[in-house]
């Protein structure tokens, strides 16, 4: 790897994180994803995440593999694979007797739960709810239009709208909430054609119903508990269902700036 003393740790294994670790490999850095236990990813296929309950995925040819101890992960990482380990919080590095060179969150929670400029000497964060300069070192553009994947040192991104960009004209009603909290059943599968009406599952016995026709782009994992409201499923109006399984145009365009923001970092700052 061309820069094998360069650990990047991606907070968060989604199908935006997953679009990150695809450019950040190919550019040669040992990468680790931390995960929750219970991954809360829609985009499964193209997502690092479904590694925690799989135990492995390959998205084109970037394969991830779960974990159990940080010395394991380190381990890996040199390999070109892609450990994931469940951390909700980040582990002692020092206890590892080391210390990564970057610290990504991309945990898209539009704000920010507990990230720190002293965690790493590079520390970038995704979307709104962070400031560069003050939460952070550097801020990825996340919304979709002309300032996609930008990299911000001072200041932050555009604000949350709450509605999704518009895919083959279609906003917020392309994504699938909860209609209630509970368990998730699942009748359609990511990759299925549906037609407008259809039910493509069930959360504690209330139906999930397609808003338009489509091809079921992402669903959350079967069985998952969620809460009502909660983003459980994707429907993409364009028919193509090679889309369901490849990184999108939005996660590699963000994944390049990212990597833009290490290398100025490794290229400005440290003068590597």
């Amino acid at each position: 790897m061309l820069f094998a003393d360069h650990l990047i740790v991606l907070r968060g294994g989604g199908d935006l994180a997953t679009g990150i670790a695809y450019r950040l490999h190919k550019a040669g850095f040992p990468l680790l994803v931390l995960e929750l236990a219970r991954p809360l990813v829609v985009r499964r296929y193209v997502a690092l995440a479904t590694a925690v309950l799989e135990g492995e995925i390959t998205v084109e040819g970037l394969r991830g593999q779960r974990v159990d101890t940080v010395g394991e992960a380190l381990a890996l990482a040199p390999t070109g694979a892609i450990p994931v380990l469940v951390a909700p919080t980040l582990p002692d590095w020092s206890a590892a007797g080391m210390r990564p060179t970057a610290i990504i969150d991309a945990r898209m929670a539009k704000r920010n739960i507990d990230t720190r400029l002293d965690q790493a000497s590079l520390v970038v964060a995704l979307g709104p709810g962070f400031t560069a300069g003050v939460d952070c070192h550097a801020v990825i553009e996340t919304m979709r239009g002309h300032r996609l994947g930008r990299v911000i040192w001072q200041g932050a991104a555009q604000p949350n709208t709450g509605t999704p960009g518009l895919v083959a004209g279609k906003g917020a009603e392309r994504v699938l909430r909860a209609p209630v909290a509970g368990v998730v059943r699942w009748q359609a599968a990511i990759g299925d054609s549906v037609e407008s009406g259809a039910v493509l599952g069930h959360v504690a016995g209330q139906p999930l119903v397609a808003p338009f026709a489509g091809v079921v782009r992402g669903l959350i994992a079967e069985g998952t508990a969620v809460s009502a409201n909660l983003k459980i499923g994707d429907l993409d109006g364009r028919n193509d269902r090679n889309a369901c399984f490849t990184i999108s145009d939005k996660a590699l365009a963000i994944g390049g700036g990212v990597l833009e923001a290490v290398l100025t970092y490794l290229n400005v700052v440290r003068g590597a």
